[in-house]
């Protein structure tokens, strides 16, 4: 199978190269690329073959920004090994030196938890802003005996934290097939008992009910789900919102007061939001 690789050269105006980067691999893991190798000016960028077409670009925002200057080049190389790929580029972090977030081949950290994580092609190492932010979020909570989805879960990785702080029962759910398959086999490397992992969307839902839900998806996916997170929440349940950049929170808090969540704590990272909402 055959894969289109991109190479994009960042010649940032007013905002880092590092913060460009992530933008830019956010929009760009949203429209399937399933692969990224980060450089110190870019990033090259993978996609099979069969999921390209030559307007695929058209709706990456960031390449449209005044704030930066961005070039590429396209062209078809032959399969990638992924996991040499990532193994190259994926280094250990720390949230709030309380958290470690490393793969299997890192040493451990002397830290209260350790999470291993062997993302392949799905989205949540921790290195993103937007799942560090989620890791934030959660560390403020209590977690004990509370029910939890991750919707949206990439690599389970919130699933798997949420179960570490006390959470007794947990629903992860993902619309991709390597992501469902993913969690899975982070949930059992991390000796996770309490995870369930469903493939699909939130027509899943039904009537369950949950104490916490997380849901670190695109500003467009939430804005149309955010009913019916409101709907499964219990009593003073609460809402966790992530994966849209500052500049989103209006429209975000709009859907979310029509749906009677009330905002209770903002955290931001390089132009990237975390809502914390209770109902």
């Amino acid at each position: 199978m055959n894969y289109i690789a991109c190479t994009f050269l960042i010649e940032p105006r007013e905002i880092t190269v590092e913060t460009v980067r992530e933008i830019l691999i956010a929009e760009l893991g949203e429209l399937g690329f399933e692969s990224f190798t980060e450089t110190d000016k870019g990033v090259t960028a993978y996609i099979q073959k069969k999921d390209w077409n030559n307007n695929l670009l058209n709706d990456v925002q960031i390449l449209n920004s005044d704030d930066v200057k961005i070039s590429f080049t396209i062209e078809e190389i032959e399969q990638v090994n992924w996991n040499e790929e990532w193994e190259k580029n994926f280094e250990p972090i720390t949230v709030n030196d309380l958290v470690s977030v490393r793969a299997p081949f890192h040493e451990k950290k002397d830290l209260p938890y350790d999470i291993v994580i062997e993302p392949k092609m799905s989205f949540g190492t921790g290195h993103h802003e937007t799942t560090h932010l989620m890791i934030q979020h959660l560390i403020g909570l209590d977690l004990k005996d509370k029910t939890v989805l991750d919707m949206g879960c990439g690599t389970g990785i919130l699933a798997i934290f949420a179960e570490m702080r006390g959470a007794k029962q947990l629903d992860a759910i993902d619309i991709d097939t390597w992501c469902y398959e993913n969690s899975l086999e982070n949930a059992e490397r991390n000796q996770c008992v309490n995870i369930k992992v469903y493939e699909g969307d939130a027509s899943l839902l039904g009537n369950k009910k949950y104490d916490v839900i997380i849901a670190n998806i695109n500003r467009n996916i939430l804005l149309q789900d955010i009913s019916v997170y409101a709907k499964n929440l219990e009593k003073n349940g609460i809402l966790l919102l992530s994966g849209f950049y500052t500049e989103d929170v209006p429209v975000i808090d709009k859907e979310a007061s029509e749906n009677g969540l009330k905002l209770q704590k903002t955290l931001e990272r390089n132009n990237w939001a975390g809502l914390k909402y209770v109902i």
